[in-house]
């Protein structure tokens, strides 16, 4: 359809056969997320899904990296996503970035994340929204919100918490430690672990595995089995925004932000 062929803020956009790829396109920046971003994804992801060509959904990253999440400049800087006070940044979330999962939530098409690199913060909640994660060697996952003074506001913590186990996730969110792609296989992260050089052939493979699949059969299946973890998402969004309105203008954040851009050690004040 000609609505591929559009210019989206941020995001390349290519369908072959039955699959579409989205690739996030702002490598310069590890494809952290920019407004122009996330609305593209929403609008392409929504389409796709009501597209009865489309069988499978391929997100990927350009470069050399997946998703690095916010962007920490942005954030230090109060612009563009992250411009406002709390209460204009809670209104932000839930109609800007919340929209990804809760267009995830709704989604009929099977998603697959193929992980290139970095996964990080609302970068590795994105892969784990998806229903398969394909990674490279080289990827690594980190939950890092805490690191910067933050909570996950995207509602990575409703599905990460889903596709690991609560344990797991719980030590990611705390510890904001990175797992590498085979401590990511084990523990459920991901799918498959493939060399670097392989992974758009072993991803395409999948796609058309997938594809070969009854349509209706498959949609149907993946409904079935998000509906057995689905739980009140709205209510959990609702309070992240609320969380994320109150930290986003905390002097931890700031200080967390000053330290990781300059690479000096924060010191934080007393709770």
């Amino acid at each position: 359809m000609s609505f591929y062929l559009n210019a989206f803020s941020d995001l390349l956009v290519e369908k072959k056969s039955h699959t579409l790829w989205v690739s996030l396109n702002r490598p310069e920046a590890s494809n952290a997320y920019s407004s122009g971003m996330v609305k593209a994804l929403v609008e392409v992801l929504r389409f796709a899904d009501v597209d009865t060509e489309i069988r499978v959904i391929v997100i990927t990253g350009a470069g050399r990296n997946f998703c690095a999440g916010g962007d920490l400049k942005a954030m230090r800087g109060k612009s563009g996503m992250f411009a406002g006070e709390s209460n204009q940044l809670r209104e932000a979330y839930e109609a800007g970035i919340q929209q990804i999962p809760l267009t995830f939530a709704q989604l009929r098409t099977p998603v697959i994340a193929m992980v290139n690199g970095a996964a990080v913060g609302a970068g590795c909640d994105l892969a784990a929204m998806c229903d398969l994660r394909i990674a490279a060697t080289e990827a690594v996952f980190a939950e890092t919100f805490a690191r910067v003074g933050l909570v996950p506001g995207d509602g990575g913590a409703f599905f990460l918490t889903r596709l690991i186990g609560f344990g797991k996730a719980m030590e990611m969110f705390l510890t904001c430690r990175t797992v590498a792609a085979e401590e990511a296989l084990k523990i459920g992260l991901v799918n498959q672990v493939v060399p670097r050089e392989d992974l758009k052939v072993k991803t395409q493979e999948l796609t058309e595995q997938l594809a070969s699949l009854p349509p209706i059969a498959l949609q149907m299946t993946k409904r079935a089995v998000t509906h057995a973890y689905r739980s009140d998402l709205p209510a959990h969004l609702e309070l992240m925004a609320a969380y994320q309105g109150i930290t986003q203008r905390s002097s931890d954040h700031f200080l967390a932000l000053d330290g990781m851009i300059e690479q000096k050690k924060p010191t934080f004040g007393h709770l």
